[in-house]
């Protein structure tokens, strides 16, 4: 097949066809983040890359027979503003729909976020196709629902391939069967709340102590320097020398109790190091709350981020960390697409 792929990205649409057994005479892809472009190149130096979507219109390529690609979705999501198709990344739907008409290609396949109901349907009616709604869940470890328009026949939902979490990480354990949505902001951490409630199992929180350090400069000893109290965590499990100095030995922690009241009686602690401050004020659960799991917690690892999007292992390793997150978040579950491109196999 010639492919047209727009918002290429790190290339997952070119994997797909691989991994479906559909052969690519031509693969054009249309991209302007260069190291999304970087990782691609490393794996496929034969695609031909055509730049910026915008302009389209210059690029004279051949006829493709199919069309795909994930239009900037950050104007859709619900974790964004809301703004929409007023958003000038989620006006790219667009072009994808004038690139669409222009060429008519036999196929077409176009994935976005789960959005509101109303701009679903602006959507499907420029498409002329419903989408269908699929949770990277069923081929991954990872809970990711996509809505997916396109007029490939027969695509229903995968079969559950009842693959966890505890399968694809590299080392230790996890309390969570399915891993929780990757985006391109994922090296970024977060706030508290969204710490321990979005990337939970994500990142290793362990005991530790509170030192005095300058903060441009963490681990010099120069007296004099400007400073400031800063956690310092501990990675082995253990804890440090209990001393007279509260702060040299920190409790953990790990995670949010489901009860009801203020966030402060809710937080867990685990047991690598001190309990927190015991208050006079006990009973109606604002007694401190420990768990006797003493595995740690940390940022999954490139590969595993690899392995939730169901890329081959060290897809992402001409890129630095942060930008292969990125990347990665950006992309798409490569198996769910497989999924969907093995309709034109049954096409007779």
């Amino acid at each position: 097949m010639k492919v047209l792929s727009l918002f290429d990205g790190m290339s997952c649409g070119r994997i797909a066809f691989d991994r479906a057994g559909i052969p690519v005479e031509k693969y054009y892809a249309s991209e302007i983040d260069k190291y999304a472009e970087i990782v691609s190149q490393d794996n496929y130096p034969d695609i031909i890359r055509l730049g910026d979507i915008t302009k389209w219109r210059e690029w004279g390529i051949e006829q493709p027979d199919i069309i795909i690609g994930g239009s900037p979705c950050q104007g859709f999501s619900f974790a964004g503003k809301g703004l929409n198709f007023d958003d000038p990344r989620s006006k790219l739907f667009f072009t994808f729909v004038d690139i669409l008409k222009y060429y008519r290609p036999k196929y077409f396949l176009l994935e976005n976020v789960k959005m509101k109901k109303e701009h679903q349907n602006v959507i499907s009616e420029y498409l002329g196709v419903e989408p269908i709604e699929i949770n990277s869940a069923l081929v991954s470890a990872q809970n990711r629902k996509r809505l997916y328009w396109t007029n490939i026949p027969g695509v229903t939902q995968p079969e559950d391939k009842g693959i966890l979490l505890k399968d694809i990480i590299e080392s230790g354990d996890t309390d969570r069967e399915k891993s929780y949505c990757i985006d391109a902001s994922y090296h970024k951490g977060g706030n508290e709340k969204q710490y321990f409630e979005k990337a939970r199992r994500q990142l290793i929180i362990t005991g530790g102590s509170i030192r005095g350090r300058n903060p441009d400069n963490p681990t010099s000893r120069k007296s004099g320097l400007p400073t400031e109290q800063m956690l310092e965590l501990r990675t082995d499990k253990k804890t440090g020398a209990l001393t007279t100095v509260q702060k040299d030995n920190v409790c953990a922690m790990v995670g949010y109790a489901d009860i009801n009241g203020n966030e402060s009686i809710k937080r867990v602690y685990g047991l690598s190091a001190k309990c927190p401050t015991l208050t006079a004020v006990q009973g109606g659960n604002q007694e401190p709350k420990i768990t006797e799991d003493l595995i740690t917690w940390r940022k999954l690892t490139v590969r595993e981020c690899e392995r939730l999007q169901t890329v081959p292992d060290g897809y992402c390793k001409s890129v630095s960390n942060t930008r292969a997150y990125h990347a990665l978040g950006n992309g798409w579950t490569v198996d769910v697409i497989v999924h969907i491109f093995r309709g034109i196999l049954n096409v007779k």
